[in-house]
This record gives structure tokens, sequence and C-alpha cells, in this order.
């Protein structure tokens, strides 16, 4: 399952509940060799503070209907990622 922008997806949190956001980005790190997802909650008003969530993910092999979801751990990691997300904010005007 290629996630496309715009396309939704459920993201359980550490209490099992889960949660319906939609996905801004998906984009490769060449210094990681990972695939991460930007997303925002789809329940936000519109007059709210916008909050990305970026997770680290993979398409699980079994299933091509399911990922599995990692969150960044290392601050090197978190760096990479958020100078990337900078670019293509830029890039996309949001």
């Amino acid at each position: 399952m290629s996630l496309e922008k715009e396309e939704r997806i459920i993201i359980p949190d550490e209490n099992g509940e889960e949660h319906l956001f939609e996905v801004l980005f998906t984009f490769d790190l060449g210094q990681t060799e990972e695939t991460y997802v930007s997303v925002v909650p789809a329940e936000q008003k519109e007059d709210e503070d916008v909050e990305v969530f970026t997770f680290r993910y993979e398409e699980k092999v079994n299933d091509e209907d399911d990922l599995a979801i990692y969150h960044i751990e290392s601050d090197e990691e978190w760096e990479l990622v958020d100078e990337k997300l900078n670019t293509l904010t830029k890039e996309n005007s949001i």
C-alpha cells in the first residue's frame, strides 16, 4: 500500500485507541535509508494550530493494506527529518 497525499490512515495510540489522520507527506531519507510519513489529525478544526506528527514506517510484506509505524527516537534522526519537512513545507506552501 503506497500512501498518497490526502489519504487517511488510522493509527492506534499507546492505549490502543484508534485515531484518524490525514497524510501530508511521505518521503525517503537517503541518510537513514528509511521511509517517513507526516500526518495531521483528521478531526482537527480549521481555527486550531496544526499539529503535525511524523513517523518512520514500513509496508508489511504479508499484507499490502497494513503499515508498521515507528516513533523517531534519536535526536540525529529528528534533525534530518525536520530539515526535510521544512523543505517540503516550503515547496508545498503549507
